[in-house]
């Protein structure tokens, strides 16, 4: 079980998947080589030994990186597993390395330093599940 993370280029209004207007394409995040190049230098310690499909390591927490064999690569998929609210600086150096936002896929929302409701209810949900008593 993983909290995904849609990283892409929208309008500077979009907050929320459903403000992406329905008519919208998305531009590209770049080549391939810049993109990982981007990704790299947000992220140093990232394992892009395949290219396609890296992956990150903090302490209590893992972020695989759905790159894709692509290019352009239009958005990067995060699966993010693990606790810690440490996990959201990565998320969020690599949007801003890249020039695009950090869509939550579970609530539809856009993932910000100030809102990261999505990745404590994931965290309470993934609890639950495992322990049902919580």
């Amino acid at each position: 079980m993983s909290w995904d993370v849609l990283l892409l280029r929208l309008p500077d209004n979009v907050t929320s998947v459903q403000e992406i207007p329905d008519d919208y394409a998305p531009p590209s995040l770049g080549r391939q080589q810049d993109v990982l190049s981007a990704v790299k230098h947000a992220t140093p310690e990232v394992d892009l030994s395949d290219p396609t499909w890296g992956e990150l390591l903090g302490p209590s927490w893992s972020i695989e990186l759905n790159i894709g064999s692509e290019d352009p690569v239009d958005s990067i998929m995060l699966h993010i597993r693990g606790s810690g609210d440490d996990v959201l600086a990565p998320v969020l150096s690599l949007a801003a390395a890249l020039g695009c936002k950090a869509l939550d896929c579970s609530q539809g929302a856009l993932l910000t330093s100030q809102d990261s409701s999505g990745w404590h209810a994931f965290q309470e949900f993934r609890d639950h599940v495992i322990d049902p008593s919580r």
